[in-house]
């Protein structure tokens, strides 16, 4: 993937915890620079207090958005808007969005339609159309400093394990989904005698899924195909690394 980007980073700050901005920039900072950091909310209310004390160190600029009418999100309409404004600028040529509301699925879709990657970052309760809509997407508990851990943000039931643990062998072979997708990625890249770049399998994922190995407390695609055992390792040349379907 692509590690010059531009990126326009909008936080709905009313729908994600500010515990893991830090992490976030960390992993946008993987794919280019984050020239645009905007975060959008009521900032008369007493519930962004936590995102305040975030704003300066973190070169954010808050967004102001009173809330017009009770019921109606206007956080949602200010941040599309902003993203749409940036679109037709020109002058970013990748997005990510912050939040845990699928109401910004639509907004990912014209995005990708334009052509560039948008890199979703929300917290477990996020509905899966806007996860699997977004080109990558983590869950935003496993970015969290190691202080925050403990902090709850009252997301409900979660899909996955805690936060930055690792998922072990069983669990890895356990998940359906993520083999299904890593061998088939694997059967797409192989050359004739079934071996597969990494490189090639990690790109066919990205252009297919919103799979990011940090969801199972892996930095790296390489690191997590050694911790499932599901396949040959060959490292070849230069330290390339190769697999293969076992058998």
């Amino acid at each position: 993937m692509n590690t010059n980007y531009k990126i326009a980073l909008l936080i709905d700050c009313d729908n994600v915890s500010h515990h893991s901005i830090e992490g976030v920039l960390q992993e946008l900072a993987k794919y280019g620079a984050v020239n645009v950091r905007h975060a959008h909310g009521n900032w008369n209310g007493p519930q962004l207090g936590g995102w305040i004390d975030k704003l300066h160190a973190n070169a954010i600029r808050p967004v102001q958005q009173f809330a017009y009418t009770s019921g109606k999100n206007a956080t949602d309409a200010s941040m599309i808007i902003d993203a749409m404004d940036l679109l037709y600028s020109g002058n970013v040529n990748a997005y990510a969005l912050m939040t845990s509301d699928s109401d910004f699925t639509p907004l990912v879709m014209r995005i990708l339609e334009a052509g560039l990657p948008v890199f979703g970052f929300g917290e477990r309760k996020t509905p899966m159309p806007f996860v699997n809509a977004c080109s990558q997407f983590i869950y935003t508990e496993n970015l969290r400093e190691e202080s925050d851990e403990s902090d709850s943000t009252g997301s409900g039931e979660e899909p996955k394990p805690p936060a930055k643990s690792k998922w072990d062998r069983k669990q890895l072979r356990g998940d359906s989904v993520l083999v299904r997708t890593l061998r088939t990625a694997v059967e797409q890249t192989a050359d004739d005698d079934g071996w597969a770049h990494l490189g090639q399998v990690g790109q066919y994922i990205s252009n297919n899924s919103s799979f990011s190995p940090v969801n199972y407390g892996y930095k790296k695609l390489s690191d997590l195909i050694r911790a499932s055992e599901l396949f040959d390792i060959s490292v070849r040349d230069k330290n390339v690394l190769y697999i293969k379907s076992p058998g």
